[in-house]
């Protein structure tokens, strides 16, 4: 059990880490669009998210994929950025099922997009035989699914009170919370050592 919690908490960190903050812009971003009463869409992003977190995990760990350092720490903003910009222009307007599919295949992808950036750090904290890193990482996975949900919780219960206590209109709180995370990510962006050829 001692293990098991070792790797949950690194899950947890590796989320809640106030210094690597691009996970929770992320997340904010994804859920920003989203009331309560869309929990169980919210549970299935979040956690569509986490299994393309893992599996880019578990494709590293067995050497099947390797990516530049640079290239995944230039792209992690990027994927941030475009659901940020995909809520500005979908901001208020009603969401349709059949443009569902696309938005889970688009937050697999950026799960497999954020899960390589730390997959380097990832490999470094387990030893043994790839074999016998599969426990350790779906404990971390949990990890990460637990964080990812408290981060979920904490936007929705901050969505809530902004529109109903502050009277935001959904559309309005959509339109300022992704111009926030944009502002956030453009800079991070801008100052990406991909830039230094």
């Amino acid at each position: 059990m001692s293990e098991f919690w070792i790797y949950f908490q690194i899950g947890l960190k590796h989320v809640l880490d106030i210094h690597a903050y691009d996970h929770v812009l992320f997340l904010i971003a994804l859920t920003t669009p989203y009331l309560f009463k869309d929990w169980k869409r919210i549970l299935l992003l979040v956690t569509v998210f986490t299994i393309g977190h893992t599996l880019a995990l578990l494709l590293s760990v067995f050497g099947i994929i390797a990516i530049k350092v640079n290239t995944v720490e230039f792209l992690i903003p990027i994927t941030i950025l475009i659901t940020a910009v995909f809520n500005l222009f979908t901001a208020g307007k009603a969401s349709k099922n059949d443009g569902l599919n696309l938005v889970f295949f688009v937050t697999l992808f950026f799960g497999i997009i954020h899960g390589l950036g730390f997959s380097n750090y990832f490999k470094t904290i387990l030893g043994g035989s790839p074999g016998s890193k599969l426990l350790p990482l779906g404990e971390f996975a949990l990890g990460i699914e637990a964080a990812q949900l408290v981060v979920v919780f904490v936007v929705l219960i901050v969505s809530y009170i902004v529109q109903t206590v502050f009277r935001f209109s959904k559309r309005d709180w959509a339109l300022v919370m992704s111009a926030f995370v944009i502002g956030v990510v453009v800079p991070m962006i801008i100052e990406s050592p991909i830039w230094n050829r």
